[in-house]
């Protein structure tokens, strides 16, 4: 019980803090790769970033607590159940509209998390034990898969969702320091070498986050991201600490189908991308760059 009732505060909190961080970073000046320690600097000069920052922090306390107390695919769906909380908060507190389409990705999310929530019958407390081999691989694909993301946004028609991009390559650094941190719960001296990896991907999705909130829009950046984190744990606990998928074929069947749909959920968050929209955006570069006449 104390697992669970970590995982909702933490639920609550992270979802908080992130609309209160995206208001705050957009108050902010532009997130620079190349002066990443001043670009920290004028975050946390924002208002509305620090609280942000001051909510994820106990949010992080609590998300730590629920890892450590329960199975890890367990602790990530019930932390990935606040999602539904975004939509509420966005629209009624923090004035966003969100349309159709967004609200039936909500939904899908939501209602495929709790799928996955109510399937997830695993022993007490959660094993925090590992295959280093599984750990090495999960973990070097999901960094690999997420510098791709961030260099995607080179090319054009991704560059119309660089923030979207952005979101999703920062939240499969949160899961690639969740994983981590999941394997220093079990065993803290085994687990040292895996500091460094939770350490340099918190560093990553800090900066990654707060440049995706600048440059995307708010609610479809917030829920991609939480999803990409939420989505790589939860496998990462099937994968590496070996979290059953299921008791019978129809668990894992239910289970499959969850994941499927949380992704089609998130899909569905940001706006189309259409052929017209990056001739439009391209145009809008090149009258930037051009020299201004007279």
């Amino acid at each position: 019980m104390l697992g669970l009732l970590a995982a909702v505060l933490s639920a609550l909190g992270t979802n908080l803090s992130f609309l209160f961080k995206q208001r705050g970073a957009l108050a902010a000046p532009d997130v620079d790769a190349r002066h990443l320690l001043h670009s920290a600097v004028e975050l946390f000069r924002s208002k509305w970033w620090t609280i942000g920052w001051a909510i994820a922090v106990v949010a992080f306390l609590a998300h730590v607590a629920a890892l450590s107390l329960l199975p890890l695919s367990l602790a990530q769906a019930v932390l990935s159940g606040g999602f539904v909380l975004l939509a509420v908060l966005a629209e009624r507190y923090f004035g966003f509209s969100l349309g159709r389409r967004q609200w039936v990705g909500v939904s899908l999310v939501a209602g495929a998390l709790a799928l996955l929530g109510v399937t997830g019958h695993t022993r007490a407390g959660g094993s925090a034990n590992y295959s280093i081999a599984a750990m090495i691989l999960f973990e070097g694909a999901a960094v690999c898969l997420g510098l791709l993301l961030v260099f995607s946004g080179r090319f054009d028609r991704a560059r119309l969702q660089r923030g979207v991009l952005l979101g999703a390559a920062a939240g499969l650094g949160f899961g690639v320091s969740d994983v981590a941190i999941k394997a220093i719960s079990g065993d803290v001296v085994a687990g040292l070498p895996w500091v460094a990896l939770a350490l340099s991907a918190a560093v990553f999705s800090f900066f990654a986050s707060a440049r995706s909130l600048q440059v995307g829009e708010g609610v479809a950046v917030i829920a991609v991201t939480s999803v990409a984190a939420n989505m790589s744990t939860i496998l990462a606990g099937v994968l590496v600490f070996s979290d059953p998928m299921g008791r019978d074929a129809l668990e894992v069947i239910a289970r499959t189908a969850g994941f499927v749909l949380v992704l089609a959920g998130a899909a569905l968050m940001p706006a189309p991308v259409r052929a017209g929209d990056a001739v439009t955006e391209d145009a809008a570069v090149a009258a930037e760059a051009a020299p201004t006449a007279g």
